[in-house]
């Protein structure tokens, strides 16, 4: 009872200052929400678009008929937010740019040159990813070879092309429909958010705890505030576990916060298996702070301490598939990362937020991180220094 009451003590006193602190603020709940952001919007544009609308800038075509109506209507079912730019300044600045010709005269509109048998040449511009570009491409083409062959069912049919016969064609049933359904668990790997908020997540915690909760570590032994406590009635058990217990708190409350930033602000859905994700954070958590605990030990200055918490935790979320999808890469590195704590915590969270396996997948995991946990605990406890 007195090992726990005095671990209480310590954890608590441990946790309020750390709180407090500028530095642990801002890398818990400010740079997390930032790396949400950049690295959710990057990876996103490699994802699929289902439910996304990109931005295109069209020039040309104004009061052009109903082809271009036509036109407009499709690339909005191909998910492109088009917009028309005042000055061309503003359009070159627009990364996906579609130029429309301007009539042969001005008494002529687009649609009426057309039907006239006029060639028309619509321009696509890309800046940016090639491949990106290349997917765009392919789906403008779809949007304009549409019209077309919508056109060229209207005047096989003997009608007169205006927007009623388009009208008409379109509310006709389809002879031919396509249902896309899923075959089974999902495969694809997440990308976009669903990568950043679960990857971005685990690092910092790590990142977190060991550079602020190891350091503050390091400094209270150099200022000699380890060595005054050594001299109060708790036991050596005790501090370690308070000391051990006040960075777990830090990094759930760091978690618990991620998690919800992640569900309001990009709209991360975490599963059916929330529970189990609990745990499997928890032990990260547990497991990250008696990393802390080690190398706040075994290091000699501050300096030293950030040095290789940062070290630390860029490979082994780099390695762990934090940074992107550990699926995406060859099976050598997928074995690799198996073999890291980044890795254990990321692949859990992979099957259970994004693959929809079952909590009991995750108990090996949760194994791993507690047994880790409890050796680092082991080896803090002994290679703890007062001084």
């Amino acid at each position: 009872m007195k090992l726990l009451q005095g671990a209480w003590f310590v954890a608590s006193k441990d946790v309020a200052y750390l709180l407090r602190r500028r530095e642990t603020i801002l890398w818990t709940f400010v740079m997390p929400i930032v790396f949400f952001y950049f690295i959710g919007t990057i990876t996103g544009g490699f994802g699929s678009t289902a439910d996304r609308r990109t931005p295109l800038a069209v020039r040309g075509g104004t009061n052009g008929g109903f082809l271009i109506d036509e036109l407009m209507r499709r690339l909005g079912a191909q998910q492109y937010d088009v917009v028309r730019p005042d000055t061309d300044e503003a359009f070159e600045k627009v990364t996906r740019r579609l130029t429309i010709p301007d009539p042969p005269a001005p008494h002529v509109t687009f649609t009426a040159a057309a039907l006239a048998g006029q060639q028309q040449i619509l321009t696509f511009e890309h800046s940016g990813d090639p491949l990106g570009g290349d997917y765009d491409q392919v789906r403008i083409a779809r949007a304009v070879y549409e019209v077309v062959a919508d056109l060229a069912v209207v005047r096989m049919n003997g009608q007169t092309a205006d927007p009623s016969s388009f009208a008409t064609l379109a509310a006709m049933p389809r002879a031919l429909t396509l249902s896309v359904t899923s075959a089974g668990k999902r495969l694809v790997p997440p990308l976009g958010f669903e990568q950043a908020v679960p990857g971005t997540m685990v690092m910092f915690t790590m990142l977190v705890l060991l550079t602020s909760g190891a350091v503050t570590l390091v400094v209270e032994r150099d200022q000699g505030l380890l060595k005054r406590l050594a001299s109060a009635p708790i036991s050596r058990g005790s501090v370690v576990l308070g000391k051990w217990g006040a960075r777990l708190a830090l990094g759930l409350v760091q978690i618990v916060f991620a998690m919800i930033a992640g569900t309001v602000l990009f709209k991360m859905h975490w599963g059916s298996a929330l529970p189990m994700v609990l745990v499997v954070m928890t032990g990260w958590a547990a497991f990250s702070a008696g990393l802390a605990v080690v190398i706040a030990s075994v290091t000699h200055t501050a300096a030293q301490t950030a040095g290789l918490g940062v070290l630390a935790t860029q490979l082994l979320a780099a390695l762990g598939g934090c940074w992107w999808p550990i699926e995406i890469t060859p099976p050598w590195m997928q074995k690799l990362a198996l073999a890291v704590p980044t890795g254990w915590t990321m692949d859990a969270l992979h099957k259970l937020v994004n693959f929809g396996d079952p909590p009991a997948v995750a108990i090996p995991h949760v194994v791993a991180l507690t047994a880790g946990a409890l050796v680092l605990g082991w080896i803090g406890t002994r290679v703890f220094k007062y001084q």
